[in-house]
């Protein structure tokens, strides 16, 4: 079965009714119906503000953080992305993805597509980039992405040898605007993978001087960076006069203004000095709801919260302590205290809207049952030594159910010496990254397109934060990879996901519900559950 996306010609309804082998997900997305911006004038113009938190990179490739990802989905078009409705492919910087087999790909880009400084974007922009992000010693977060592309296990060799080559030996550039990707097995949903900003294209500065490239990245998205990244004050994007994609945005800039709390961007946006806010503190939903009315949104989201475990440390190697650590936790005291029940206990590795979600996944381990969570914990001997929490101080709740957590695990399991690690995203992530935690963590999924497999990938295959691998997972993983259809495909991954939750090197703990709020001075607000987030190009500015 011939496997084929292309560019419409004439309507979006057409690019709708084509045949791509993909797992479409629940519609979960949000649009602005408030009254008051009706009446924006659909002419473009005008800036609005974005509350942040400080990203780690602004290198398509070395970040994962969807606090980066939101500014570089606006800097950089991806070769495609996905329907903020039903998660189906839509080209974007390609004008087709073909493939015969679902093994070797082919990808189509435009002649006349240039960099914001110029420069043109070929297929080598993106093999290079890819190239970049796949070799082993440069670090990047997204290295796992490319796993797929045959060569890239020449790129990270085990045991920590160098690799004896730095590109991939699945990329063939055929011309300038013609890419072949050959994969190392059949995999179906390659096409969404093509959404994720780590597959964005990247100009020879980017390679040539890393750093400075990082401070201020030039892209090929609808906008540019206008001055550098000032680090923890603000991001300033401006209309890139350059694109000619399929993005032209309508507001003249974006002003990203960075904040340590989200609990301080919320009173900003109260106080009229930001006009979006991405995350509103749970705490404060009902004050939210009722001072922004339509302009404020709860919905479903892919996005998901667990408890890392840290398995090279061998007092955490038992899985009937893992267990144990589950079953202490209170998911649902926890989300009505902390988070007023607008997250819900997870049942599932995967967020309650993929294909594929079983309800009750988890069973008992992710049930509060202190008697028998002790009973498990006295078998596994026990625990000693102090326990470390990590998590990051971007949001005041992460420290409240962290204690939570901490009151729950003394009195349930008698774990006295609990202690806190608690410091800026921006450095938890290299410590998390490189398997330097001491004790569990908070680690949380973003989806970045609606399946399965992206949970169960991006959480973990080798090289994941908790040191945890299990040959037949991979297996089973793999074949569901290359099943044909996606039913087949769901099949093999719940069987993966079964043997992640008897391992249980990560508990789940709740599934997100996205919470936002704006100003009256933007309209024209689209959000949705994958790694666009807010679409910066659609929003109109009131003048």
């Amino acid at each position: 079965m011939k496997t084929s996306v292309h560019r419409p010609v004439r309507s979006a309804a057409a690019l709708s009714a084509l045949a791509v082998l993909l797992v479409a997900a629940v519609p979960a997305c949000t649009r602005s119906t408030d009254d008051g911006n009706r009446d924006f004038p659909p002419v473009p113009g005008g800036a609005y503000s974005v509350a942040l938190t400080e990203p780690d990179h602004l290198t398509p490739g070395r970040t994962t953080s969807s606090y980066a990802l939101q500014v570089l989905q606006g800097l950089f078009d991806t070769p495609v992305t996905l329907d903020p409705g039903d998660g189906h492919v839509v080209p974007l910087a390609a004008e087709s993805v073909e493939s015969d087999d679902q093994r070797v790909w082919t990808l189509k880009f435009p002649a006349n597509a240039v960099f914001h400084n110029g420069e043109p974007v070929t297929a080598r922009s993106f093999a290079d980039a890819w190239n970049a992000a796949a070799y082993g010693p440069n670090g990047w977060d997204a290295n796992s992405y490319f796993a797929q592309i045959d060569g890239y296990a020449d790129l990270n060799p085990a045991d920590g040898q160098r690799p004896t080559t730095d590109h991939l030996s699945g990329l063939t550039v055929l011309d300038d605007t013609t890419l072949r990707v050959t994969l190392s097995a059949p995999f179906s949903q390659f096409p969404m993978l093509l959404a994720f900003p780590a597959f964005a294209p990247l100009p020879r500065a980017a390679l040539a001087d890393p750093s400075g490239y990082d401070r201020h990245p030039v892209g090929n998205g609808p906008f540019e960076m206008d001055g550098d990244w000032q680090h923890n004050q603000r991001i300033d994007l401006r209309r890139a006069a350059s694109y000619t994609g399929a993005r032209p945005p309508m507001a003249d800039a974006v002003h990203f203004k960075i904040f340590t709390s989200k609990d301080t961007a919320f009173t900003e946006l109260r106080a009229g000095h930001v006009d979006f806010v991405t995350t509103v503190p749970a705490a404060r939903a009902y004050e939210a709801r009722r001072t922004f009315g339509r302009r404020y949104s709860v919905r479903p989201s892919g996005t998901m919260d667990y408890l890392g475990l840290p398995l090279a440390d061998p007092r955490y190697a038992n899985p009937e302590l893992r267990r144990a650590l589950s079953m202490a936790i209170d998911r649902k005291g926890i989300t009505r205290a902390i988070y007023n029940e607008v997250y819900l206990p997870a049942d599932s590795i995967v967020a309650a809207t993929i294909p594929g979600h079983r309800d009750g996944a988890c069973g008992e381990t992710c049930t509060y049952q202190p008697a028998k969570a002790r009973e498990l914990f006295d078998r596994a001997g026990g625990f000693t030594g102090p326990l470390e929490l990590y998590f990051a101080n971007s949001d005041p709740t992460y420290e409240q159910w962290m204690t939570a957590v901490a009151n729950e695990l003394r009195q349930n399991l008698g774990i006295r010496d609990i202690r806190f690690r608690k410091m800026a995203s921006a450095d938890l992530g290299p410590i998390l990254n490189g398997g330097r935690a001491t004790g569990p963590y908070r680690q949380n999924w973003v989806v970045d397109y609606p399946s399965m497999q992206n949970y169960l990938a991006g959480l973990y295959l080798r090289g994941n934060r908790t040191g945890w691998h299990n040959p037949q997972f991979d297996d089973l993983l793999s074949r569901g990879n290359a099943a044909s259809s996606a039913p087949e495909s769901i099949a093999y991954y719940r069987r993966a996901e079964d043997i992640a939750l008897a391992e249980l090197p990560l508990i789940p703990l709740w599934n997100w519900r996205d919470q936002s709020a704006w100003s009256s001075r933007v309209g024209n607000v689209l959000i949705d559950p994958y790694a666009a987030g807010l679409h910066l190009d659609r929003v109109t500015v009131r003048h």
